[in-house]
């Protein structure tokens, strides 16, 4: 699979979020962390269950979560093919796992800027469209996430710089994390922002002569 040379996924339906570059820069942090063998792991917007499968792999006990019931059921095969044991939960982004707390949660929403506003997010593009500024479910991540950190708990998540990494930063600092980036990589315009490049373009969010997007992994701990 693009962007995921590890093999662990199996399937990826029409629709569904097929691992790529941000994936694997995700799971080079997600390796880097190296959580403890039965470690509470969330990962939210699971797609095919790439990220899942390989903290499960790691000895994680794992939970993961989307909103499209296609992806749901992706997941559950990757997952049963791969013989590791992973809850696959339906549901939008922190909804089935309210009250529950976890020492890591993952985390590669829908980040690309869209011409619409993202409300009416459906079809293939909600795996990726993020509304007009990339942030529609970013921001809710940086909000609701936090709560669920048991002290000393991290939180990584991966986006483009077209969508504020620095954004990112300042609210997960305000809700009391010690976030930083820790991880860059530039990559070559995939389809989707050929797609939209010149309306990314007129608004100021690639120079006239970028060809590429950089991609960032934030890192945030609940220190306390």
């Amino acid at each position: 699979m693009p962007g995921y040379p590890r093999g662990v996924i199996t399937l990826v339906l029409p629709g569904v979020y097929a691992p790529q570059d941000d994936t694997e820069l995700l799971a080079e942090a997600l390796r880097d962390e190296a959580p403890p063998p039965g470690a509470h792991v969330l990962d939210v917007g699971t797609g095919s269950g790439a990220l899942a499968l390989e903290a499960a792999r790691q000895g994680a006990e794992v939970t993961a979560v989307d909103v499209s019931r296609l992806a749901v059921w992706t997941a559950r095969v990757n997952a049963r093919l791969a013989g590791l044991p992973v809850r696959i939960r339906h549901g939008n982004l922190f909804a089935p796992v309210r009250g529950r707390t976890y020492d890591l949660i993952l985390a590669n929403p829908p980040y690309v800027p869209a011409p619409d506003s993202g409300h009416g997010r459906r079809g293939r593009s909600r795996a990726w469209d993020g509304g007009q500024d990339g942030r529609l479910l970013l921001d809710r991540i940086c909000r609701d996430a936090p709560a669920l950190l048991r002290p000393g708990g991290v939180l990584l998540t991966v986006h483009s710089s077209l969508s504020d990494p620095y954004r990112t930063l300042e609210l997960l600092r305000a809700a009391g994390l010690k976030a930083t980036v820790i991880r860059r990589r530039w990559i070559a315009f995939g389809p989707v922002l050929r797609s939209r490049e010149d309306w990314l373009r007129g608004r100021g969010l690639i120079p006239p002569d970028e060809d590429r997007e950089e991609l960032v992994v934030v890192r945030a701990e609940r220190t306390r």
